[in-house]
């Protein structure tokens, strides 16, 4: 859904009340007594404060804190531990000085170490300190052997001039993280520690936001999850404490060199080490990254970081997964078909009119998605039944399902409270998690009452015992009503449209409307437009253009420029201020109050954890009671999920969206470095707004976004309501962009689905970078402009109007690599290093098939089901030495412990390819052909197990050097790969 946070601006500042907040009924006026109370705009009016970042009179703490000095260090079996004590008076510049600490140090693996430092006791100043539970977060465990001598990181400390640590790669002597020349300041609302790092380094990571995919190297990257619409560069939906460092070394140049056991050639110029580091700790923070330096910052909890030895990518990002935050969720085979949702889809006619212009067009589709159209005013597990009748909607998805097509509706993360004057208002969700008392509350212990889109919200207390049950309880009862197919699980930052806990006092007045117009109503029209609109449509930009001049004139001109005054926040000795911490993060809102759309530091959950200290796990632990909800729907079925706030972890459950970007061309080019950043999070199943969200799309921009978007492993096209439609079937040329790379897409299913298999069963990533897969050339450091599915398929997509060409790099081709023209067939010749000028009219994406390769494809068909139903073939791409290897998994495609797999191994080599199964699962359709690409001359025959095939089934193309076996069903009439086979040409 849309975050509105930006229609805000300009409104005049009023005080700030937190928790149990008077009555607002006066600050607007009802017109008349049916007319629905709109919620002032002023109540999402937070203090303004100024970042420290921002504030040149900020007190820098590098320069105020004394830091800690370390004492009673005690050799433990796996690493060591100490004390530190302050070393000198407390600065107490942000909170209040921890006097004692302790340190401990623990190598949990040969290529894992952890380091903890948290306060020695609790005291009266710091009662409330939270330190992140297991519960919510598990912390990764130490395996049997681990010790020193065994691990590939080493720690070393020094009190000169104050307490420093360091680690070091033992294989290099290069340190990872280095502290020396910093202190070490930790305060009750306030840590900070600094590491150095070297000149030109390349980090990556450090979530969520849209950025390029390499960080910026003089950057101030904010953690804090928010509701807000895809600003550049800012903190958005969730919280990723993770960064991957890769470092590059010149060969010949020591101490840097590879170690004895490392197989990398040493013709290469350049190799690489990279190692992770997690921080893990939910509070709100900062990192800033300097020249040499990276500076961290925390609102609260421990430092608890984990290091990752890498030495690649892959090793880092497995690493990770499997210790630490669990590997990701494996998906239904369907999910990877084509979705299509928008806000505004108003009845089931509709969505029967969507599904049957795809079929007009003859375009896949496999999910319709309903936004919060369908909801009886907006609540969660409640249909209205003027326009989504439970009996109509059983009728819809009956047919929806018979034709291989599946339909998942939005939830929210807040709950509608009903009106207590109003008996017709009743909401038996409520109803049913009131009883259990399961909802967030204020410092009071009063109900605390936000405000989203059904009107005045209540939230459920993830920490309660109950909630995860009443949670899935409600799921449950309305599958029971309702047999949808999965769950968008929305606004979860957690999002609340006022300040405090507004609607205490004002239930009465429910259902109120939000404090901003929705797109389409009065003085709300999009208008917008993507950038090169004007060039090809300049009537309709012309048209454009004047209402929206028209409408700013109506609204008095738009946002109007006020003198704002900024608060500077300062701590108070032995107090704990959550609602204005003393320290201020650079938080997006508007004046980066904490409680701004949002609900309030100070809301209060069963355990006494205030919301400051778990804000950002809030839709981490709505997915996991979401998750088990659907277990309860259906215990055997692999449980679909998209979600928008994640956490460390969230993979587990979920997939995830890049949130309300825009249709705008840069929210198209971050799309890829969205998407890689979360393949480093461990949550592959990503996906944008294709198309894009905010604002009118047009033509040009979604037939190219479209194609994009057809290799990412979630596809959804989704847009806002009231902006233009716009489904592939709008345009003609989006129609035949769409068709083209939805050809390539399910022919390659059975690929995407195994690289989905190996992610959930290794950590491995599914959409990778180029200086993933090529660790060892540092001038593909940056590139984020094209991209890798798997090891095997590259994507140079066009990201910018008016063009028919794009440059593209093709990695490794001076050390050998082989690069195949998806659609030609043909080998690429391109120069090592050097930008491409590749040929891309509209409607055409550059796709590239890497030598080396075997991909098992089938058939595209409308749904997935059908193409499941197809023949196999086999693309075959050798590599420079005639080689090449793949392999294939298998199952029913939706069972979380399937009884049945099956897991085929490719080999070719030696002009022959041998396919060797393994496994139960039964495989009915036949191998129909193989393409062989790189075959260097005209084979005399081709035999499959000996038996020759016909000649009239076997082509070879001298110009392309490609080979074509047809006529295979014959040879494998009982299924592929029932038994192992060699095929020789």
């Amino acid at each position: 859904m849309v975050s509105f946070t930006g229609l805000l601006a300009g409104i005049g500042l009023l005080p700030v009340a937190y928790g149990a907040s008077p009555s607002r009924a006066s600050s607007a006026t009802v017109s008349a007594p049916s007319s629905q109370f709109t919620i002032p705009a002023s109540a999402d009016v937070g203090a303004q404060l100024i970042a420290n970042i921002d504030d040149p009179k900020a007190v820098n703490a590098q320069s105020a804190c004394p830091g800690y000095k370390a004492s009673n260090v005690n050799n433990t079996a796996h690493g060591f531990t100490a004390s530190l004590q302050l070393a000198g008076k407390p600065c107490n510049v942000y909170g209040t000085d921890v006097d004692s600490l302790t340190l401990t140090v623990e190598y949990q693996a040969k290529d894992r170490l952890n380091i903890q430092i948290v306060p020695s006791h609790v005291d009266s100043s710091n009662a409330s300190w939270y330190i992140l539970s297991e519960d919510a977060v598990p912390r990764p465990k130490v395996s049997p052997n681990a010790s020193i001598p065994e691990s590939d990181l080493f720690v070393s400390w020094s009190n000169e001039p104050s307490f420093n640590f360091k680690v070091t790669r033992k294989a290099t002597g290069d340190a990872l993280f280095d502290t020396e020349g910093s202190v070490l300041v930790y305060e009750n609302q306030f840590i900070e520690f600094v590491t150095s790092l070297p000149k030109d380094y390349n980090l990556y990571g450090l979530g969520e936001r849209m950025s390029q995919l390499r960080l910026l190297r003089n950057a101030n990257l904010t953690m804090y999850a928010a509701d807000i619409g895809d600003p550049i560069d800012s903190n958005i939906y969730g919280q990723h404490p993770f960064y991957l460092d890769t470092r590059y070394y010149k060969q010949e140049h020591g101490p840097h060199v590879l170690s004895k056991s490392s197989k990398i050639d040493k013709s290469q110029e350049y190799v690489s080490y990279s190692h992770g580091v997690f921080l893990r700790n939910a509070h709100g923070q900062e990192v800033l990254l300097r020249s040499q330096n990276l500076t961290w910052r925390l609102l609260g909890g421990s430092i608890d970081l984990t290091f990752y030895a890498g030495p690649t990518q892959a090793d880092v990002t497995k690493q990770y997964q499997l210790s630490t935050v669990g590997l990701p969720a494996m998906q239904q085979y369907n999910t990877f078909g084509f979705h299509q949702c928008r806000w505004g889809y108003n009845n089931w006619s509709e969505f029967e009119n969507v599904v049957a212009n795809f079929e007009k067009f003859e375009i896949p589709l496999e999910y319709v998605w309903a936004d919060i159209d369908y909801m009886h005013g907006y609540r969660n597990f409640d249909n209205d039944e003027h326009r989504f009748s439970y009996s109509e909607g059983e009728r819809f998805l009956r047919k929806l399902h018979d034709g291989g097509r599946r339909w998942v509706p939005i939830v929210d993360g807040a709950l509608y409270i009903p009106n207590p004057e109003n008996t017709s208002d009743a909401y038996d969700t409520y109803t049913r998690g009131a009883a259990d008392d399961v909802f967030i509350k204020n410092p009071d212990g009063s109900l605390y009452i936000g405000a989203v889109w059904p009107g005045y919200t209540v939230f459920p207390d993830w920490h309660h015992p109950k909630a995860v049950e009443f949670w899935a309880n409600e799921l449950l009862i309305w599958w029971k009503k309702l047999a949808y197919d999965g769950v968008w699980y929305d606004m979860a930052e957690v999002s609340s449209f006022c300040v405090g806990s507004c609607g205490t006092g004002n239930l009465t007045l429910n259902p109120v409307h939000p404090p901003f117009a929705l797109p389409g109503e009065p003085g709300n029209v999009v208008y917008d437009y993507p950038e090169g609109f004007n060039v090809t449509n300049s009537t309709e930009a012309a048209s454009a253009s004047a209402g929206a001049s028209s409408q700013a004139a109506s609204n008095g001109g738009g946002a109007t420029s006020t003198s704002t005054s900024y608060l500077r926040t300062t701590p108070t000795p032995g107090v704990r201020n959550v609602n204005h911490p003393p320290y201020v993060i650079n938080h997006v809102q508007t004046g980066h109050d904490l409680a701004v759309h949002a609900i309030s530091p100070n809301s209060t959950h069963v355990d006494g954890v205030q919301e400051y200290d778990v804000h950002s796990l809030y839709g981490h632990q709505g997915l996991n009671a979401t998750y088990q909800g659907l277990l309860k729907v259906r215990s055997d079925k692999r449980p679909f999920i998209i979600g928008r706030s994640t956490f460390a972890g969230s993979g587990k459950w979920t997939g995830h969206w890049g949130g309300d970007n825009f249709s705008k061309w840069g929210s198209m080019y971050f799309s890829i470095s969205q998407a890689l950043s979360f393949s480093l999070f461990g949550i592959p199943m990503f996906g944008v707004d294709t198309c894009g969200f905010n604002g009118n799309s047009a033509e040009e921009l979604c037939n190219r976004w479209m194609q994009l978007s057809a290799f990412f492993p979630f596809y959804r096209n989704h847009n806002v309501l009231s902006a233009i439609p716009q489904e592939p079937y709008r345009w003609a040329s989006v129609i035949e962009a769409s068709k083209a790379a939805m050809r390539i897409r399910y022919s390659i299913l059975p690929y995407f689905y195994t690289l989905f298999h190996l992610a959930h069963t290794t950590g491995s990533t599914v959409m990778r970078a180029l200086a993933w897969e090529f660790p060892h050339d540092p001038s593909l450091a940056a590139v984020d402009t094209q991209f890798l599915v798997g090891p095997s398929i590259m994507v140079v997509p066009v990201l910018e109007p008016q063009v028919d060409t794009v440059k593209g790099v093709f990695p490794g081709i001076g050390q050998g690599e082989v690069w195949y023209d998806w659609y030609t067939q043909t080998a690429v010749h391109a120069k090592p290093g050097v930008n491409t000028t590749i040929p891309a009219p509209l409607g055409h994406i550059p796709v590239f098939v890497r030598g080396g390769s075997v991909l098992p494809m089938q058939e595209p068909a409308l749904t997935t089901r059908d193409a499941r139903k197809t023949p196999w073939s086999l693309l075959v791409s050798l590599g420079s030495q005639g080689t090449a290897t793949g392999q294939l998994y298998l199952d029913d495609g939706e069972s979380i412990h399937p009884v049945d797999t099956l897991s085929v191994k490719f080999m070719a080599s030696s002009s022959s390819l041998r396919a060797s199964a393994r496994g139960t699962w039964k495989e009915n359709n036949p191998l129909a052909n193989v393409t062989v690409l790189g075959v260097t001359k005209e084979p005399s025959s081709v035999t499959l197990n000996g038996q020759k095939v016909s000649t009239d089934s076997v082509r070879y193309n001298e110009t392309s050097q490609a080979l074509y076996v047809n006529g295979l069903q014959k040879f494998t009439a009982q299924g592929a790969w029932t038994q192992d086979w060699v095929l020789t040409w």
